[in-house]
């Protein structure tokens, strides 16, 4: 089986179930940047980090694809067969932040990103969280996105903003608190 297809060289893509939208279609953005989120979650995954957080993201990515597989399908065809979020899911985003949490010291002040790599692409996959997560709200007040969705990438980036500091933290590096000019 060839990968391409040619099908979509005029502009188009088919969703799961059939149907043709355009390729800049608000279906399509909010998948192709949880996507394009899942990916940042791999580089992640592929640094010198603990198993714990291995662990975690690997779920992450699983949760991902799952939220892509429902932003990917006509949202007028049954979605029977597809996974689909728990509100478990968003449970274990918020203990993991609390156990991660609970070993950081407190935040005084903003964190600009930066300071080691790791920490770097972990605010990279926050902002591209973020930017997943207004596509997703405004395909929900187009078309209708299930509740869970939303609360699961709102508190996916925090979990990276704690993940960020988390990992500052075991790779000996200060957070880089953000000082405004005066």
């Amino acid at each position: 089986m060839k990968i391409y297809t040619k099908s979509g060289d005029k502009g188009m893509t088919s969703l799961l179930g059939g149907a043709r939208v355009k390729k800049s279609h608000a279906r399509i953005e909010a998948y192709g940047t949880c996507d394009e989120l899942n990916a940042w979650v791999g580089l992640i995954r592929d640094q010198d980090i603990f198993d714990r957080y291995s662990e975690q993201l690997r779920e992450i990515q699983d949760r991902l694809f799952t939220i892509g597989s429902v932003l990917a399908t006509d949202p007028n065809k049954d979605m029977m067969g597809l996974p689909d979020l728990k509100n478990e899911d968003v449970q274990a985003l918020e203990i993991a932040m609390d156990t991660m949490s609970a070993e950081l010291p407190e935040l005084r002040s903003f964190i600009l990103p930066g300071g080691h790599q790791i920490v770097s692409y972990c605010h990279l996959a926050r902002t591209v969280c973020r930017r997943c997560e207004r596509l997703i709200i405004r395909l929900q007040e187009e078309e209708g996105v299930n509740d869970m969705i939303v609360k699961y990438v709102n508190r996916l980036s925090d979990y990276f903003f704690v993940l960020s500091r988390k990992l500052a933290l075991d790779n000996g590096v200060t957070d880089v608190a953000w000082t405004p000019r005066r």
